[in-house]
């Protein structure tokens, strides 16, 4: 394929991404194969000679659409959102052209440059404290990460090597493995999955805060915790809080929390993978109330703020924390200017060595919306969020099982658990929505999440229209 070829198959290609998207709801949401179906769809082994264009583009609807779930249509209310916007898949075909692997600032300056000034923009619209933003002068930073999953990651390991090296300081005399044998981190019993997994491969004690009936850990609680575990010789070193848990959007009370954790010398990670997006709103920044406590917080853009996965924005405090527990410095990487103190090389501040240009995305977004439809675009959706949870409290058949704050409703029938996971098939297997469960206080509880950007009221309604019908099939059923 040549540049005169490209120009005509990418135009096409726009052509066939903007349709999907504007038909995607004539879609069915979630596919109807079993697993295994792609392989015999396709050889065994890649082609020996070159195949052309046109055979390829046919395929996508043979072999790929028939498996894809549709996160982007109107229809899809399952898990959390994943951001979308024609601003941001454009950025991300200029991304791929350029096609730098920016690991220092040397190796391309514009990928490493625009990263920080997106991080401090972003800061900005979160109004996060002035040590979280690097500016010109500043300690602290943000960077871009894959994942959520990662940022944790990230922070438990650079608390683990900062605990390490200052117990070395005043005991010389005590080993590493040690050390890290009586460390323990905690999350609340909400957390992710992820954050328990950082533990596991960071190799220390991670421990569960039990949180309180509206789902959230409290000062109280963790301070429990710890006095027990220092008794045993534990050596409490991270927390992570979780602002806009997976389950059921709860948020851990970092006012309380923060200081604790201050007090005890503890590394305070704040989690707002979903949640952080909504604290641009000024009506939602109380919830944020508390990150002046911590050394680390992180959402994910490419949830909720029309940024196209991936793009995890993570901010610390003191960037030379983070720097210190993964700085490699071989002949091949350094250059001239990396100790000047006027740039920073990100390779020091993540797992991979490579990164793609993703602060692009951020800067076709932030420009072509503006702050004002950011805020709009987050607030559409906790109204329909809201409309949502209406038609819920208005069904005496239900019940809604936690506090409606952004864009999330968990409800559930009133009756058994078998009840609602049979009502969760149905709907599942219907296919016409798609959603998926949680559990909370030991109830089975489905979840509706307003993902999609393109997601009006009628769809909503609709949505219900199909939930409510189902659930009347299904009472009908039981014996009176």
């Amino acid at each position: 394929m040549d540049a005169a070829e490209f120009r005509r198959r990418g135009k096409e290609m726009v052509d066939y991404v903007a349709d999907y998207l504007e038909n995607i709801e004539k879609r069915q949401v979630y596919p109807d194969v079993e697993p295994g179906y792609l392989r015999s769809l396709i050889p065994e082994e890649a082609p020996e000679e070159a195949e052309n264009y046109e055979d390829v583009v046919k395929d996508i609807e043979r072999v790929i659409m028939p498996g894809v779930t549709h996160w982007h249509s109107p229809y899809f209310y399952a898990y959390f959102p994943t951001a979308h916007s024609f601003p941001a898949m454009l950025a991300d075909m200029l991304c791929g052209a350029i096609g730098c692997i920016g690991f220092s600032w040397a190796a391309s300056p514009a990928c490493t440059e625009l990263e920080t000034v997106m991080l401090d923009w972003l800061g900005k619209m979160l109004k996060l404290p002035q040590d979280f933003l690097a500016g010109t002068e500043g300690k602290g930073g943000g960077v871009i990460q894959g994942t959520a999953s990662e940022a944790t990651l990230i922070a438990l390991l650079a608390a683990r090597s900062k605990i390490v090296k200052l117990i070395q300081a005043d005991h010389p005399e005590k080993s590493e493995t040690d050390i890290t044998s009586k460390l323990v981190a905690y999350s609340s019993d909400q957390a992710h999955s992820s954050v328990e997994r950082a533990g596991l491969i960071g190799g220390v004690k991670m421990k569960k805060i039990p949180s309180d009936n509206k789902f959230s850990v409290r000062g109280d609680a963790l301070r429990k915790v710890l006095e027990e575990d220092r008794a045993t010789g534990l050596i409490p070193f991270f927390f992570c809080a979780t602002l806009g848990t997976t389950p059921s959007c709860a948020f851990d009370c970092i006012t309380e929390l923060g200081p604790i954790c201050n007090a005890e010398k503890i590394w305070m990670h704040i989690d707002a993978a979903y949640a952080g997006s909504a604290f641009i709103c000024p009506e939602f920044r109380p919830l944020l109330n508390g990150i002046e406590f911590a050394d680390s917080f992180n959402f994910n853009p490419h949830k909720w703020l029309l940024v196209n996965f991936d793009c995890s924005a993570m901010w610390v405090k003191k960037r030379s924390d983070i720097i210190g527990a993964f700085k490699m410095d071989p002949l091949y990487l350094k250059h001239d200017h990396q100790e000047s103190g006027l740039v920073t090389d990100y390779r020091h501040w993540q797992i991979p060595l490579g990164r793609r240009f993703r602060s692009l995305k951020m800067w076709f977004v932030f420009r072509m919306y503006g702050l004002k439809g950011l805020q709009a675009y987050i607030r559409k959706h906790v109204g329909l969020a809201k409309e949502f949870e209406s038609l819920v409290r208005a069904d005496q058949r239900f019940e809604i099982s936690a506090d409606v704050v952004l864009g999330l409703v968990c409800f559930r029938l009133k009756g058994s658990n078998e009840l609602n996971e049979t009502l969760l098939k149905r709907i599942n297997s219907a296919r016409k929505i798609h959603l998926v469960p949680c559990q909370l206080a030991g109830k089975f509880v489905l979840r509706f999440a307003v993902c999609a950007r393109t997601t009006e009221s009628r769809h909503v309604q609709e949505a219900w229209c199909h939930i409510s019908h189902l659930a009347s099939e299904l009472l009908q059923e039981l014996p009176h």
